[in-house]
């Protein structure tokens, strides 16, 4: 059954949570934040700065298959084990992965290590943004980094391409559910990738990732996630593929089914990014 806990260290953990255990020996803490390229942010030099003591940085683009023309899809087994290692995560670590914009980024390595077999990882609620409106330390300081060994089984349910959404999207056995914002969604604001066309995959319904969460950033309670699913027109009884531009924010939407107890969840990796570049997949507009 879901609970409304805030210290769930497979789905989310609060400030206070991470203060209490932030000298635990087995703890690994990770800055996933990431932007868009329009944003104009160097998320590296921003580490740099100030970040929660003891955290590494991981890189979302560079932690990825750079074989495809896609941006960050999910990294072959071997490139994640070999990048986790060198980071010194492993096996009977908690990690608690954070972002500077409060809960955007840091869901997408929640989901990834998910992928990998991995469940003891959370993501802290309300991410950095709460943590230093509370007056917690951060510092510039590197942690001293040892070799960890990791072993990965690859969940390849959690994911999915585009032929198997296409199919989806078909026979509309599968609830796709779509991240971005609405105007985007509808088709009548630009995508910030150039070249995709605008609109949404036929039959996906909108959830923006935005109203899953509190206004400090926080991930709402568990009723209140529910409530906005079915608002949404979401049957929860059917499977959800989760959706975005580059299947970042398609993770917030996986973390809150979770939260919600739902399991039958994917995400497909493309995302708009893929599906909106083909000019051979059908794409709807408006709230249709």
């Amino acid at each position: 059954m879901p609970t409304d806990d805030r210290n769930d260290p497979k789905t989310l953990v609060s400030t206070e949570w991470l203060a209490s255990h932030l000298k635990d020996p087995d703890l690994r803490i990770l800055d996933a934040s990431w932007y868009l390229p329009t944003d104009n942010r160097d998320t590296a030099a921003e580490f740099r700065a100030e970040h929660i003591p003891g955290a590494r940085f991981f890189d979302i683009d560079e932690i990825s298959d750079l074989r495809s023309e896609m941006p960050h899809m999910a990294p072959p087994v071997e490139k994640f084990l070999s990048r986790m290692r060198a980071m010194g995560v492993g096996d009977g670590h908690q990690v608690v992965v954070y972002d500077s914009a409060g809960l955007f980024s840091a869901a997408r390595v929640w989901w990834l290590f998910r992928l990998m077999g991995k469940t003891d990882i959370a993501v802290l609620d309300g991410g950095l943004p709460k943590w230093k409106a509370e007056g917690r330390p951060v510092t510039d300081e590197d942690p001293i980094i040892r070799d960890r060994h990791m072993t990965v089984t690859r969940q390849n349910q959690l994911v999915r391409d585009v032929t198997q959404v296409a199919r989806a999207a078909k026979l509309h056995d599968h609830e796709i559910i779509d991240a971005r914002a609405p105007a985007r969604f509808r088709g009548e604001a630009p995508e910030p990738r150039a070249g995709l066309r605008a609109g949404h995959i036929p039959g996906a319904k909108n959830v923006f990732f935005k109203d899953l969460l509190n206004s400090d950033g926080t991930m709402k309670g568990v009723a209140s996630l529910q409530g906005v699913f079915e608002a949404a027109g979401v049957d929860l009884k059917k499977p959800a593929i989760t959706s975005c531009g580059s299947g970042v924010t398609a993770a917030v939407l996986s973390l809150a089914l979770e939260r919600i107890g739902k399991r039958d969840h994917s995400l497909y990796d493309g995302s708009w990014s893929e599906w909106g570049m083909y000019s051979d997949l059908p794409i709807a507009t408006g709230d249709a």
